[in-house]
């Protein structure tokens, strides 16, 4: 844990920032106004596309750069696309193999939309720009199955929003190297920035922070690579690790 000033906090949403009814605590929303009335920017880095976490951002008021799919695409604090990183289509192909051979459940997101089993998989892939491919497997055997085959292949990054999915973006993509070019837009270094997160994908960002702070409800993995372990989300665990390191 550096001691430098944090100077950016960079928020995960879903078992972070939002509790189990994905809604912002009235505490959790003041300490964020408090940390940038200090002049501390705010920003959340999220597996989520933007259609699914705009509102959210919208309503907290963050004047900041903003991270979706797992860093497939970075926004400026008016939405405008800084960057996007696709994933080639003949891995989505070999992914939407494995997601049929094995009967899982599966989605993607594209920049046009997310697509599942329930919305019909497009069946010509070229025709659409992918951003990251997600499986949910209840079977302990399958997932790491699929996990391990995935991990084979050096044109992907594998990681996981829950102990259930795996998440699959472009090889290099990834919270934190999403939030380097952050730090870079605003003048600023990794070590004056404070992650929270509760997954593996923000595995890397709470490694590479000055400050990384796992929720009381992360993963073992993500609480061992943590300078610090907050509350869970239902206990307002991102408003005290604000708290503690920044105001």
């Amino acid at each position: 844990m550096k001691s430098t000033a944090i100077k950016l906090i960079a928020l995960d949403m879903d078992g972070t920032l939002l509790k189990n009814d994905h809604s912002v605590s009235d505490y959790t929303r003041k300490t964020i106004k408090e940390a940038q009335q200090k002049g501390v920017k705010v920003m959340v880095s999220t597996g989520r596309p933007l259609m699914y976490c705009q509102e959210i951002v919208e309503s907290l008021e963050l004047a900041s750069y903003l991270i979706t799919v797992n860093g497939s695409e970075i926004w400026d604090a008016d939405l405008n696309l800084i960057e996007r990183t696709m994933i080639d289509v003949q891995h989505i192909d070999q992914m939407y193999k494995l997601a049929q051979k094995h009967k899982t459940h599966y989605w993607s997101s594209t920049v046009g939309g997310v697509w599942n089993k329930s919305t019909s998989f497009p069946q010509s892939l070229d025709e659409h720009e992918w951003l990251k491919f997600g499986f949910d497997i209840e079977d302990d055997a399958i997932r790491e199955s699929i996990r391990e085959e995935l991990a084979m292949n050096e044109f992907l990054e594998v990681t996981n929003s829950s102990e259930t999915n795996i998440e699959v973006n472009a090889a290099g993509i990834n919270k934190a190297a999403a939030i380097r070019k952050v730090c870079d837009l605003l003048d600023i270094t990794m070590d004056e920035v404070m992650t929270v997160g509760d997954s593996l994908n923000d595995l890397a960002m709470i490694k590479e922070a000055g400050v990384g702070v796992a929720m009381g409800n992360a993963q073992q993995k993500v609480k061992q690579a943590a300078d610090w372990i907050t509350e869970t989300n239902e206990q307002d665990g991102v408003a005290k690790a604000i708290r503690k390191f920044v105001l």
